[in-house]
């Protein structure tokens, strides 16, 4: 295992968050296969690739991000003179058959990144930020309808549905009941109009936060189906698992923390006390679990890393490893 003093310098306009904390837990060794589940601008992947000789499979749904590990791919050679570097075009929610289709079943660590990339949130193009104006696209592939393509479409109750259960936005109704009527003069096409109209009735509080924030993050987790992807992708990081493997995801808001935190406390058995009226339940429950906690809560960054990087405040880190004698699902499947 090569020695890595400092972390692999990140692309500029991209610093991955909590990356000595990521590379600590996921502890890279010769000789193992890694997925970085999302690539983004390729931070966690250039340390893990820098930190051990091993291959990493890497997957974004971004056009983009595909291309930039195209370019970073050489960099990284194994003894044959190919890439040590697997770039995959898809979403990480289905990482699993992305995978089997490349004959990859079994993993020795998954590395997610949860959310908006620096790349997408800094490109007024990608329509994700409500400080420059750009159109209102928000997709982080290249696939699907825009947020332009809601925000014009969907019912007024659609609407504040969505902003109130992706954006915990409690003006969600009133939102919503503005931007139908500001529809009904003009299509809304670019960020900052629709910005300007959720700022119009939503009044900024102590905590310092644009109004239009919780619109725009609850549009954007719709539009790119964030909160599926994530159940779907832990579920299958923690199949793909070999024994001693490790999960570890960095995530930015409740509701994606609240998903990460349910599946690995379900998967090292940490769950409610199951009914005594139900055998079934304390059956499962008397199962020695598959999974354990390495850590009993969620990590924060340190302060002097919030203040190099902002966007690192919110952000909650995690980490679960298989029991060394739990099967994978490709084992339990040889076994039936």
């Amino acid at each position: 295992m090569s020695t890595m003093t400092t972390p692999f310098p990140a692309d500029e306009g991209h610093v991955p968050v909590m990356l000595a904390e990521v590379l600590h837990d996921l502890c890279p060794r010769d000789g193992a296969t890694y997925l970085d589940g999302t690539f983004g601008g390729g931070g966690y992947a250039r340390a893990i690739l820098s930190a051990a000789d091993c291959t990493l499979w890497a997957i974004d749904r971004d056009p983009a991000a595909i291309a930039r590990g195209a370019a970073l791919a050489p960099a990284f050679p194994d003894g044959a003179g190919h890439s040590r570097l697997h770039m995959i075009k898809g979403g990480f929610g289905d990482m699993a058959a992305l995978l089997a289709a490349r004959d990859m079943h079994v993993l020795d660590g998954v590395v997610l990144d949860l959310g908006v990339s620096s790349y997408q949130i800094d490109q007024a193009e990608r329509g994700f930020s409500f400080r420059m104006d750009g159109p209102l696209d928000m997709r982080m592939g290249d696939e699907g309808p825009t947020a332009a393509d809601i925000v014009n479409r969907y019912q007024e109750s659609e609407l504040a549905d969505i902003i109130y259960a992706y954006g915990e936005e409690r003006m969600s109704r009133r939102v919503a009941r503005a931007i139908v009527a500001a529809r009904a003069e003009a299509p809304i096409t670019t960020t900052l109009r629709l910005a300007e109209i959720v700022r119009s009735v939503v009044r900024a509080d102590r905590s310092g936060i644009d109004p239009a924030t919780r619109t725009f993050q609850g549009l954007r987790i719709y539009v790119n189906d964030e909160l599926g992807q994530i159940e779907r992708g832990l579920d299958q990081a923690l199949a793909l698992l070999a024994p001693g493997g490790r999960l570890v995801t960095v995530s930015f808001h409740s509701l994606e923390d609240r998903l990460v935190k349910l599946a690995m406390n379900r998967a090292s058995g940490r769950v409610p006390a199951p009914s005594r009226h139900d055998p079934g339940a304390m059956m499962q429950r008397a199962d020695r679990p598959s999974f354990h906690l390495v850590r009993n809560k969620a990590i924060r960054p340190s302060d002097a890393e919030c203040h190099r990087n902002p966007r690192a405040r919110s952000a909650r880190l995690r980490t679960v490893e298989r029991v060394a004698s739990s099967p994978t699902t490709e084992e339990m499947e040889q076994q039936q």
